[in-house]
């Protein structure tokens, strides 16, 4: 589906997201503006369309879009947020929603600005690449530190794979050829 702008509601400001993903009736996945909550690590937001309301956070794009998939059977998410409100069970909605690694919007916190959580950059890289060539890490310290760290904690499969082979290579260049 083609991205869409979407107006996210929040109990102080309203911001609009350019570029959010309708992935079902009523339901988008967005990535938090760089302004909006920079002490949560979980960027990826799950919004309901009818009303700007959250209804998720997720730490990873896939992470947000397996959700969407499994929640688009507990209610016609197209209705107004009353409505929605008291069809769903709010418990067995974040059952589903725990499975997928998803919690309730800006649940988790962070002392710092984390708002590039799940981008990164060649800096980044070299970064990652010193310390894991200074910490004489193999592969898998290498990933475990990456994993725990930001803006690497919050990148999909495919990206991390990437990132971390780049790593690798600048890293333990031995280690890669052999």
């Amino acid at each position: 589906m083609d991205p869409i702008p979407y107006t996210v509601t929040t109990k102080d400001s309203t911001y609009t997201v350019p570029d959010a993903l309708p992935l079902a009736a009523g339901l988008v996945l967005f990535r938090l503006p760089d302004a909006m909550l920079p002490t949560n690590p979980r960027r990826w937001r799950i919004g309901h369309t009818p009303s700007g309301l959250g209804i998720a956070d997720a730490m990873r794009r896939e992470d947000g879009i397996r959700a969407i998939k499994a929640i688009t059977t507990l209610t016609d998410w197209s209705q107004r947020a009353d409505a929605v409100k008291a069809a769903v069970d709010t418990d067995e909605l974040f059952a589903v929603l725990l499975r997928h690694d998803c919690c309730m919007p800006n649940l988790d916190r962070m002392t710092s600005n984390v708002s590039n959580n799940g981008r990164y950059t060649d800096a980044d890289i070299e970064r990652a690449a010193r310390a894991a060539a200074d910490e004489q890490m193999d592969g898998l310290e290498l990933i475990s530190a990456m994993s725990h760290t930001v803006p690497w904690m919050g990148l999909d499969t495919e990206p991390f794979n990437e990132a971390h082979s780049r790593i690798l290579a600048i890293a333990n260049p031995s280690e890669v050829a052999a």
